[in-house]
């Protein structure tokens, strides 16, 4: 039984017109090349026009389906302009390509986006079934890789990035950015181009939603990891084979050769893009004919072929306007009365025509500022199977790290380029038959469809699912339904930071929100419940916060505490000595001082050192290198360093969560208990189950929030989750009160 495949693009491998017909590209050959009898293709995406009428959507569906095995997404005007041209083209594309010059941001292009993003992983969801393999791609999807994992996590859900990712420092211009990373990572594989690529995307991850990553795998939670891999696309070998092959090919090179028998050809293929160099790349012929004499400039053509692009974009028009103008000065001042230097091509060309140009051109030239890979690099290589050429290319081109025997340059220099044109055209046959064969015999090899085999190989093998991370969750649930049913008396010890509340970057701005208050407000309903939130900030903050409900609250990792039924905090610490608090002060003033972003708190127990503002690398190395020389220097001390959630704290021995809970636990003995927290000082908490004043027939509970190592018995994956577990089991039919704009949601 082959495997189903359902690839999802934003446009389809065809174009609908007055008729539908088939169109090409390296996407089209390297799914072509997957055997029938291992895999069922289906492809889903836009057919490439605004087809308003619903009998002429479902006549054209029907085609698609039966003859090209294509499903589309059928897309208004005005979605296509603020889903592609806006939001994709004019937003993201820019960045993607280290351009933020280029960017414009508007809400209403976001709105399209989500929606059309939502609207193919709709159609996916339609006729998808756990364990088939979704492969989605490129930057116009970027957020349908987490809405179908969230909706259907059983799938394998592979995503594809078809252009460059950028340094964090670039990405984090796009009003969006935690988002579109966010919804990659609901793939489980994730592919780039290059290793630099990847690189940029964990840091973009690590500091944009603080999860840290192996090389190759992100884990996002305990059941769900994003794979990561390499993937450099090919081309479709075969047909270059093919066509070098066909007469019509001998023809129109032998015409061409015959065309040019006194010319030196230098060969650009590219669209019409700013990321290009297009005009960089002038700039270096200009340098370059700058030094030839009159009879010099008579021996050498530059042909220039254009391919038309995105016109309606008003800085595509600049660009061909622009490029335009240059070209006509450079034709101008070089002209001989022979010859005009540059032949400017702003159209398509036949593909026999192209590979014949290719084969013929003694210099391809492919220079852009930057590109995910660029395939003209490897096509051009591909056609010097006789005649052979030279290949100057970006450095900054993904094809720059397989094709290393060519002449690589930076764009951005155009006398260095000019140079580099001078040594290329010097070359030897023999020289250049030694740099192109192992290219050619590598872009032969490699090609788009062992690209696809390799990637949807690399997607089948990794796991899925989220069970792994509801199941242990369930059975809580069952103990705790179970305690409720019985009515036993239930002590919930909750701690807020990170578990009841998410975290925030400034800690003074995680006040409780109207969603937290109002689960509060439940659980006091519940007489047989009795809640105490424990935590490591001070008796004020929690007094302010929570002081005029009936529940119990423990400061500062359990100082202090107020009793349910009471206004009264008790200090739990008063025969704690701290005598230590001088010296360890002035350790973390100075690394306060030498790690811009820090802080220093300072708590009637404890001293915190917070490194959540810091670069988070910088942050941790940082606090790695802290914890070592506070455990040296307070060796004898009668304390306990913790490295948090962001934070390094010293704090006295005698004082603990744990020791604060048992405390309270030795005046009230509950029939179930539930302790749950995120982080390394909720773990004394975690460790009571095995304490002997909790009575035999008492349930216990402990629940990790977040995918961290730890002794709790379940977990849950964030505070969200761990409120909704909350609600879901206390109260399954209220409704709570939720932030910002969203409708309440009913649990």
């Amino acid at each position: 039984m082959p495997t189903t495949v359902i690839n999802i693009s934003n446009r389809l491998p065809v174009t609908v017109a007055e008729k539908i017909t088939k169109s090409s590209g390296g996407l089209v050959a390297a799914l072509e090349g997957l055997s029938p009898d291992e895999y069922d293709l289906k492809w889903i995406g836009w057919p490439g026009a605004a087809i308003a009428d619903a009998v002429r959507q479902q006549e054209v569906a029907g085609i698609l389906e039966e003859e090209h095995g294509c499903i589309p997404v059928f897309l208004s005007e005005e979605e296509v302009a603020g889903h592609y041209e806006g939001f994709s083209n004019s937003s993201v594309w820019p960045l993607l390509h280290y351009m933020p010059n280029y960017m414009h941001y508007d809400s209403a292009w976001w709105d399209h986006y989500e929606t059309v993003n939502q609207r193919f992983a709709d159609k996916v969801l339609e006729m998808a079934h756990p364990g088939d393999l979704v492969w989605v791609h490129d930057y116009q999807l970027m957020l349908m890789p987490a809405m179908l994992h969230e909706r259907m996590p059983e799938l394998k859900i592979g995503f594809f990035l078809h252009t460059p990712f950028p340094s964090f420092e670039t990405f984090r211009c796009h009003p969006k950015r935690r988002e579109l990373v966010a919804g990659m990572l609901g793939a489980n594989l994730i592919g780039f181009h290059t290793f630099g690529y990847m690189r940029h995307f964990r840091s973009s991850v690590l500091r944009l939603l603080g999860l840290e990553s192996e090389i190759t795998r992100i884990r996002i939670d305990e059941s769900h990891v994003s794979a990561l891999g390499v993937f450099p696309i090919g081309i479709n070998s075969r047909k270059f084979d093919e066509t070098l092959d066909t007469p019509e090919f001998a023809q129109r090179r032998d015409e061409f050769l015959h065309a040019n028998a006194s010319k030196r050809v230098v060969l650009s293929v590219e669209r019409m893009d700013y990321t290009k160099g297009i005009l960089h790349r002038l700039d270096a012929i200009e340098e370059f004919l700058s030094e030839l004499d009159a009879s010099e400039r008579d021996a050498i053509k530059f042909i220039f072929v254009s391919v038309p692009s995105r016109e309606e974009v008003e800085e595509y028009q600049e660009l061909r306007a622009e490029t335009e103008a240059r070209v006509g000065r450079i034709n101008g001042q070089y002209a001989t009365l022979n010859s005009s230097p540059i032949r400017f091509i702003h159209g398509s060309v036949d593909f026999t025509d192209l590979c014949a140009l290719y084969a013929t051109a003694d210099v391809g030239m492919v220079t852009p500022l930057i590109d995910g890979m660029n395939l003209v690099a490897k096509e051009y290589i591909a056609c010097q199977r006789e005649h052979d050429g030279v290949l100057i290319l970006s450095e900054f081109a993904g094809a720059a790290e397989e094709l290393s025997n060519a002449m690589l340059v930076n764009p951005y220099d155009a006398r260095a380029v000019a140079q580099t044109l001078v040594e290329a055209l010097a070359l030897s046959d023999e020289e250049k038959r030694a740099c192109n064969q192992p290219m050619r015999d590598r872009v032969m090899k490699y090609d788009a469809q062992h690209w696809a085999r390799t990637f949807i190989g690399q997607l089948g093998s990794t796991s899925s699912g989220t069970m792994a991370l509801f199941e242990p969750a369930e059975r809580a649930a069952e103990q705790l339904r179970d305690a409720l049913l019985h009515h036993k008396r239930i002590a919930l010890f909750l701690d807020y930071d990170g578990t009841l509340r998410e975290i925030e970057r400034d800690a003074r701005a995680a006040k409780p929100t109207a969603e937290v208050m109002a689960l509060i407000d439940l659980l006091q309903e519940r007489e047989n419940v009795e809640l105490t939130i424990i935590s490591g900030r001070t008796a004020e903050d929690l007094e302010g916060w929570f002081g005029e409900r009936d529940i119990g609250l423990v400061a500062e990792h359990g100082a202090a505490v107020r009793r349910v039924g009471t206004r009264d905090w008790e200090q739990l610490d008063r025969n704690v000595s701290y005598g230590w608090k001088d010296e360890v002060r002035g350790v973390l003033r100075l690394y306060e001082q030498s790690t811009p972003g820090s802080s220093v708190e300072e708590k009637r127990t404890s001293l915190v050192w917070h490194h959540r503002k810091t670069d988070p690398e910088f942050g941790t190395w940082k606090a790695n290198e802290l914890m070592h020389e506070l455990g040296t220097m307070l060796a004898n001390e009668p304390v306990k360093i913790r490295h948090g959630r962001k934070i390094v704290e010293v704090t006295a021995e005698q004082v603990s969560k744990g020791i604060a809970v048992r405390r309270l636990l030795s005046e009230k003995h509950p029939g179930f208990m539930l302790c749950a927290g995120d982080d390394q000082t909720d773990e004394s908490m975690f460790e009571i189950e095995a304490a002997s004043f909790v009575a035999a027939a008492a349930d216990f509970v402990s629940i990790k929030v977040g995918n961290q190592p730890s002794r709790a018995c379940f977990h849950l994956r964030d505070p969200a989750t761990f409120r909704k577990f909350l609600t879901d089991n206390f109260a399954p039919t209220a409704k709570l009160v939720t932030d910002g704009s969203k409708a309440a949601a009913t649990l």
